[in-house]
């Protein structure tokens, strides 16, 4: 027997659009003969609706969703992920995560979700309750385990105190195959850890693995899909595509398929493809059609643009140079190269003459003191201030161009080089940044040379280098990996090789600057440690560690 894993791009709370791509799949998985279709957690609603699950008008459209599209599938058996209302008083929460089981327009079977992840930008606990069973669905003769994302992650996490899928071989008890409905967001190198923890439990139990999982751009989240089927020797009989639709037909009698993508998609080409899916998801998803971007003939802005290019098409990016006094004509003669090179519109708006009108109209109360950092961030929110007024003119959403190295460090302005809608970079360490600058040039030379090899520098006074203000990237950003993702302080960083006053600076200024970062736009999730919503610290607080 034939059955489709399909993993499909819901937007939250868009109920008619999510209805209609589960039946299109439906259609297209029964036309190509399945007679089972799995789809990934929580599709109807999209994943993570978060505080909108305390809202009983979004509860009763999805509930009312799931009837009409009980009524509309056709002949074909249906494991999707949805919200379950508890129907039994008494405390706890009111909503399970659960994965319904729908033959012949009616629910068979609700099974919930056990493990509920509470860490990074995850929060489970705080609207569903877990549910207290592992739970067989006997199908066509068939033994399926049925697990929800966290469920499988038992070993990996480490804190948790039951195993789900330990539970499918209790006393004797065997299935013939695990299947696990997630909505697994990408990060660097996770790939491979999830084909490591899978490979294990199959061949642990000897058992084959179905994993169907969401794609596509939430908010600063970006899901990958590649959805797979391992053998009970852990190895891969078939996968689907990363960063896009796709599905997944499977052979039951020998538990294997098409592979649509490479094995293993770690690197910088996935962390490429996140980020052009996280910016088309994000632009369209929100109701706009084309962004602006302020182009400084530097990386961070050249790789924004050349990524902004890849997702919406050159036609629906608009790049402006603004050159103060201090910006060079190579910096200028960059930024008009690349927007040649990929075709996009470009605009030059100077700012030597505000800057002045700014500096005279400031001269009064300044007098004779000397420029510091406060003409070099009127410079950024003069620029901030005119790629705002072209986005609202003409609707574009402004994209900022900062990366997570100078993030970390507040090297970035308020109001200035901040402002935007979308911070496309914001959780690409400046190494990275060179790294994805480079694979964007390996056929070609799309981004030129220069901006990549010259010497990083905002230009906000004569000679600036980013170096006269902070540690050289390579090393900046090994500290900032090590207290970043792995939470390490000023002496454990230091027993690492690093100059001990270095690192406290450095976490002095990353302490410093959080309110900076409060007040950014969002940004595209791509390590395992973000600036936004899976890293809560106070803005107001001293402990230096």
């Amino acid at each position: 027997m034939k059955i489709a894993l399909l993993q499909i791009n819901p937007i939250i709370g868009d109920f008619s659009h999510n209805s209609q791509k589960i039946l299109d799949a439906c259609e297209k998985a029964a036309a190509a003969g399945c007679r089972l279709i799995i789809f990934p957690e929580l599709v109807l609603s999209g994943y993570p609706p978060h505080d909108l699950l305390e809202h009983s008008a979004f509860l009763r459209a999805h509930d009312q969703a799931l009837a009409a599209l009980c009524d509309k599938l056709p002949a074909i058996d249906v494991l999707l992920g949805c919200i379950e209302q508890r129907q039994t008083e008494g405390s706890g929460k009111k909503l399970y995560n659960s994965a319904f089981f729908i033959q012949n327009g009616t629910v068979m079977r609700r099974i919930r979700k056990q493990l509920l992840p509470t860490y990074d930008v995850f929060d489970e606990k705080r609207w569903f309750e877990p549910g207290t069973q592992s739970e067989v669905l006997e199908w066509k003769g068939i033994r399926f385990g049925i697990t929800i994302c966290e469920d499988i992650w038992h070993s990996e996490i480490g804190e948790y105190d039951r195993d789900p899928v330990a539970d499918f071989f209790m006393d004797g008890k065997q299935i013939d195959c695990l299947i696990n409905i997630s909505a697994s967001p990408f990060q660097r190198d996770k790939e491979s850890l999830r084909h490591r923890l899978f490979q294990t439990l199959c061949r642990r139990y000897t058992v084959p693995l179905l994993y169907v999982n969401q794609v596509g751009g939430q908010d600063s989240l970006l899901f990958d899909g590649r959805s797979l089927v391992m053998g009970n020797d852990g190895e891969i009989q078939a996968k689907a595509r990363g960063f896009a639709e796709d599905m997944l037909l499977v052979d039951t009698s020998n538990w294997s398929g098409v592979i649509n993508s490479a094995l293993k998609e770690d690197g910088v080409a996935a962390v490429y493809d996140a980020l052009v899916m996280g910016i088309h998801d994000y632009v369209r998803k929100c109701g706009f059609r084309s962004v602006v971007l302020g182009l400084s003939g530097g990386i961070d802005s050249a790789l924004t643009a050349a990524l902004a290019v890849e997702a919406l098409g050159a036609e629906n990016v608009l790049g402006v140079a603004l050159p103060s006094p201090y910006s060079s004509s190579d910096s200028m003669e960059d930024a008009r190269g690349l927007a040649n090179n990929l075709g996009f519109a470009f605009e030059v708006l100077p700012i030597s003459d505000l800057f002045a009108g700014f500096q005279e109209t400031l001269e009064p109360l300044f007098g004779d003191m000397p420029e510091d950092i406060t003409e070099q961030n009127l410079q950024a929110r003069i620029r901030g201030n005119l790629l705002m007024a072209l986005s609202n003119k003409f609707g574009h959403l402004l994209l900022s161009t900062g990366n997570k190295s100078e993030m970390a460090v507040g090297y970035c302005t308020l109001y200035g080089d901040m402002n935007g809608g979308l911070a496309v970079i914001s959780d690409v360490p400046k190494q990275l940044v060179y790294e994805l600058s480079r694979y964007i040039n390996r056929n070609e030379e799309i981004i030129p040379l220069r901006t990549i090899t010259k010497a990083p520098t905002a230009e906000l006074k004569p000679g600036q280098c980013d170096q006269d203000d902070l540690p050289a990237y390579e090393i900046l950003d090994q500290i900032l990996e090590l207290h970043l993702e792995e939470h390490l302080g000023v002496q454990e960083i230091t027993a690492r090789g690093f100059a001990e006053e270095l690192v406290a600076d450095v976490l002095r200024r990353v302490r410093l600057n959080e309110y900076k970062r409060k007040q950014a736009p969002m940004g595209l999730k791509v390590t395992s440690k973000a600036f936004g919503y899976g890293r809560r610290y106070p803005n107001v607080q001293n402990f230096q560690n």
